[in-house]
């Protein structure tokens, strides 16, 4: 926990009310949402037990298994959670846009929109990336078959689940993490994770919320009380009564979710946003592409190479989101600038027109003054950016006691034209209050991997060869029902694989 947000629950815990941590929504909203609640049996490994979906409020549709060990009965669940999916999924597949690449000498298609999947907290993405594994690999003819639509909506939720997992993602997202995000309430994050207790924090306060921690979870798990006083006997008995006594388990959650997709609405955008979800539409468009041709399903797991390659992705991306974050939003970058990472000043002496000829050929390089009352923890050569001015870089000269401050001397490059004059505005003029970090935007280029083939047998790659004959290999034993087929760790990765 940072210091700011600890400061902010301790601020709602002596109001009584959640405190804002941003200043602005650091995720897409998308304007035609779906809202999937999964519910799962206790004590039985991703057993589903329910899910109410839906794109409007006022149109919820319930999925029930009334045997949730009954495998039929499970898989006509997935077929028809398949029906309320795959049509939304496919929908946003329809009109796309020219996205120049190569500088301009060439360009490639995206689609326009893409869609969002909004569930309670992470134990539904957990559950549905359980789903898509289990399901993913299933066949529709054969010993065991499974309706149409199971497979290929097991895949579309493998790929759903994997992007999750990258910083910034937007097309399938947790109402707990989203407000989490947005706003600090006065209880620990353990309990934030029940979704009834923090938006209550958020909407009416303390009081309201500690009504709302005896009431109904927000699934995937149910309250044990729960289900071995009234769950329990309904199954036993194969009870008509079921579904309702489940819609109206899940109708607060499923009112408190459009409730919250509401409050985020309320705040504006984060400028950087708009960016992440280009890159959200990306991967839709490469993922609908990739099916429309026939692509294998995801593997189990990854080979050596593609496990390190996607660890590097996350990684980057990570340390992208955050930057983003902090020069969308003063709040967060205000963490930066008490850990020494930023500082505030105002420009006392400007140079715009400076020129640098000490080496081949003179360069731009105009230079400012700036005094700040902050501490400031950067040495001399140190690189530092404006998040208004992103193209702009600022190296450290020298930082000089200065009455009640420093004052840092900076030059700077880029961001002024190709010239050996600035464009007008380029150079921060006398008086302009900047903010500067050691954070950057900048590309940061991929490792080199080698082939899947050249990786040391230690790491998947091929045995080491051997003079002596191998002995046959043993009759592999039959798979046992419902077993997933196998899928070669050397095949090319593709989006969202697990």
């Amino acid at each position: 926990m940072s210091t700011l947000t600890a400061l902010a629950r301790a601020q709602a815990l002596a109001a009584g009310r959640a405190q804002p941590i941003a200043t602005v929504r650091h995720l897409h909203v998308q304007d035609h949402p779906l809202v999937l609640i999964p519910l799962a049996m206790a004590g039985e490994a991703n057993a589903p037990l329910a899910a109410m979906v839906g794109v409007s409020p006022d149109k919820p549709r319930l999925l029930v298994v009334s045997q949730p060990r009954d495998r039929d009965l499970r898989f006509a669940f997935f077929a028809d959670l398949a029906e309320e999916l795959l049509p939304y999924l496919e929908s946003f597949a329809t009109e796309s846009e020219d996205v120049p690449i190569d500088r301009g000498k060439d360009v490639r298609q995206r689609y326009l929109d893409a869609p969002q999947i909004w569930v309670p907290n992470s134990g539904g993405i957990d559950f549905l990336r359980m789903l898509g594994r289990s399901t993913r690999f299933r066949t529709v003819d054969g010993e065991y078959p499974v309706p149409a639509g199971v497979p290929l909506l097991g895949r579309w939720l493998t790929f759903l689940a994997g992007t999750a997992e990258i910083p910034g993602s937007s097309l399938l997202l947790n109402a707990v993490q989203a407000l989490g995000l947005h706003w600090a309430t006065g209880q620990s994050g353990t309990e934030d994770a029940q979704f009834g207790t923090q938006l209550a924090w958020i909407e009416s306060g303390a009081a309201e919320a500690r009504e709302a921690e005896n009431g109904p979870v927000a699934g995937p798990a149910t309250d044990p009380e729960f289900d071995n006083k009234v769950l329990a006997p309904l199954i036993e008995r194969s009870a008509p009564e079921l579904p309702d006594i489940l819609q109206e388990l899940l109708l607060p959650t499923w009112d408190r979710m459009w409730r919250a997709l509401n409050l985020l609405r309320g705040l504006p955008a984060g400028e950087r946003v708009s960016l992440r979800w280009d890159s959200d539409r990306d991967a839709y468009t490469a993922f609908t592409q990739y099916i429309a041709e026939g692509g294998a399903p995801q593997p189990r797991r990854d080979g050596a190479v593609a496990a390190a390659a996607r660890l590097q992705r996350l990684e980057n991306a990570a340390s992208r989101y955050a930057v983003q974050r902090a020069f969308d939003d003063p709040l967060v970058l205000a963490e930066y600038r008490l850990s020494g990472a930023a500082f505030a000043g105002v420009v006392t002496l400007a140079n715009p027109n400076r020129v640098d000829d000490s080496g081949k050929r003179p360069v731009l390089r105009p230079r400012i003054m700036v005094h700040t009352t902050e501490p400031v923890r950067m040495e001399p050569g140190t690189s530092l950016t404006s998040p208004s001015r992103t193209a702009q870089k600022a190296r450290v000269v020298s930082v000089t006691p200065a009455g009640d401050g420093v004052d840092v001397l900076l030059e700077l490059s880029g961001g002024m034209g190709r010239k050996l004059v600035a464009e007008p505005g380029s150079v921060p003029e006398v008086g302009e209050r900047l903010i500067l970090t050691t954070l950057s935007e900048a590309f940061r280029p991929g490792g080199t991997f080698p082939e899947p083939a050249e990786t040391p047998w230690t790491h998947g790659g091929p045995p080491i060869p051997t003079l002596e004959p191998a002995a046959p290999a043993a009759p592999a034993a039959p798979a046992a029902p419902g077993a997933e087929a196998h899928q070669p760790d050397a095949r090319p990765p593709q989006p969202g694989v697990i």
